[in-house]
């Protein structure tokens, strides 16, 4: 993969073939930067809007620690800089809160590994760019309306966002002022993955303030803002219309 030094701000933005992270590559590269597109799968699609956007396409499985160091390292590579990496990537299936032994252990690590040491391993990989980056760099890690209330999808789930918000306080004060880190944390979102979460769609039309689940573009309008926000940081932003008001 060939160089291509450019003034524009880069942006790494994991899981975004699809549902948010394709909402928030777009909504990026709309604001004038270059995207790097990832996926683990999803090739096809993710080389495809990559070139609609001008930007690159990388695959990784960051369950795997040296493919997600590759990942930030091929990013840097292709560009020569790194301003802005959004953690996005996520994994999430439904399990009853109440039925403890279908969190099995095993369930517990796929998750965390997915969900909380990915993310780590991106932000330790990527701080050397991100610390060079013009005006300084930003991370922001999607995590959940899950992680702050008790909800979620399942156990596990919402421990590794609630993990990954603390992580994002921690960060932000261990890294400023030239590393800004913040957390946007979704409730329910109309994406592929939750299309059949009939229960949750109900939950949102009749109790939340605004009546409805976000779009995705609703979570990269946020997410926009928080990069163009150079005086924010260590900040968990709750974006679910409200629901957390009742």
């Amino acid at each position: 993969m060939s160089t291509e030094r450019t003034e524009r701000p880069v942006a790494l933005v994991t899981g975004s073939t699809s549902g948010i992270g394709e909402a928030v590559a777009r909504r990026l590269a709309a604001d004038g930067m270059r995207v790097v597109v990832h996926s683990r799968s999803s090739a096809r699609a993710g080389e495809e809007l990559a070139a609609e956007l001008g930007g690159t396409y990388l695959r990784a499985d960051l369950a795997v620690e040296d493919e997600a160091r590759a990942l930030v390292e091929r990013a840097v590579d292709r560009y020569g800089r790194l301003d802005v990496l959004v953690n996005n990537a996520g994994i999430s299936w439904p399990v009853p809160h109440h039925d403890l032994a279908a969190a099995a252990p095993a369930h517990w690590r796929e998750t965390l590994e997915v969900n909380l040491i990915a993310p780590w391993v991106l932000c330790t990989a990527a701080l050397p760019a991100l610390r060079r980056a013009p005006g300084g760099g930003s991370i922001v890690n999607i995590t959940s309306h899950a992680g702050v209330r008790p909800k979620g999808s399942s156990v596990p789930y919402a421990a590794s966002k609630a993990a990954l918000n603390h992580v994002t306080r921690l960060l932000a004060a261990a890294l400023a002022p030239g590393v800004r880190v913040n957390a946007v944390a979704p409730g329910l979102v109309d994406t592929p993955m939750t299309k059949d979460w009939a229960d949750a769609h109900d939950l949102w039309r009749q109790r939340a303030p605004m009546g409805r689940p976000a779009q995705p573009a609703d979570v990269a309008d946020l997410v926009a803002s928080v990069i163009a926000h150079t005086y924010l940081t260590g900040e968990v932003i709750m974006l679910d219309g409200g629901l957390n008001l009742t």
